[in-house]
């Protein structure tokens, strides 16, 4: 009797220990996922920070290129708006992420066209204000890809941790559900093409 009881306890503690570790493994992916997005979306928001500096340095010597400051302006608003909408929603969905994505690539495209427009202006490209503005950019174009790619590979390792046959067992009593990984918006793999005639 004694060493059925022990049988038991010791089976009983395996298993819990087992649950134990896998639920704080699932909460530590989690964790680890959500700071990985905080991240992507300090990245977005130093961009964001960068282009008012770029618009006002690009605007006194392209004041007829309007259009395309305005493009940048209202697509920086717009990534600003849906950030907010995340912020007080206080959670990240497929859709939510996939309307943040979408928004942050309108702004990438006015961007490509401001600099593309720059172009037309010796003189501004040899202002030093606008040389740094344009390094601190690509550094931090540079700088969202990392965080991206660390996202997903946060998101990557939460997933196993969930989908795993133990995984899923744990996942109800940890509330820690698979998540979408970063994607590129479609049409994304095709190089764009940039003419500065």
């Amino acid at each position: 009797m004694n060493k059925a009881l022990i049988i038991i306890t010791t089976l009983l503690g395996i298993i819990l220990i087992t649950v134990a570790g896998i639920y704080n493994n699932q909460i530590n992916n989690d964790e680890n996922a959500n700071k990985s997005w905080g991240d992507v979306e300090a990245t977005y928001q130093r961009r964001a920070d960068l282009i008012p500096s770029l618009v006002e340095t690009v605007k006194g010597y392209a004041a007829h290129e309007k259009e395309t400051l305005q493009a940048v302006t209202e697509a920086r608003q717009q990534v600003t708006n849906i950030q907010a909408e995340i912020g007080t929603a206080g959670e990240l969905d497929a859709a939510a992420m996939q309307k943040l994505v979408g928004a942050q690539e309108q702004m990438s495209s006015a961007l490509s066209r401001l600099l593309v427009t720059v172009e037309k202006y010796p003189d501004l490209k040899a202002n030093q204000n606008f040389l740094d503005l344009q390094h601190q950019l690509e550094g931090t174009e540079n700088r969202i890809n990392v965080a991206r790619q660390r996202y997903n590979a946060d998101v990557a390792a939460l997933n196993k941790s969930v989908r795993g046959i133990l995984g899923r067992m744990v996942s109800g009593m940890s509330g820690v559900n698979v998540r979408q990984s970063f994607e590129a918006t479609a049409g994304s793999e095709i190089a764009p093409k940039v003419s500065f005639q």
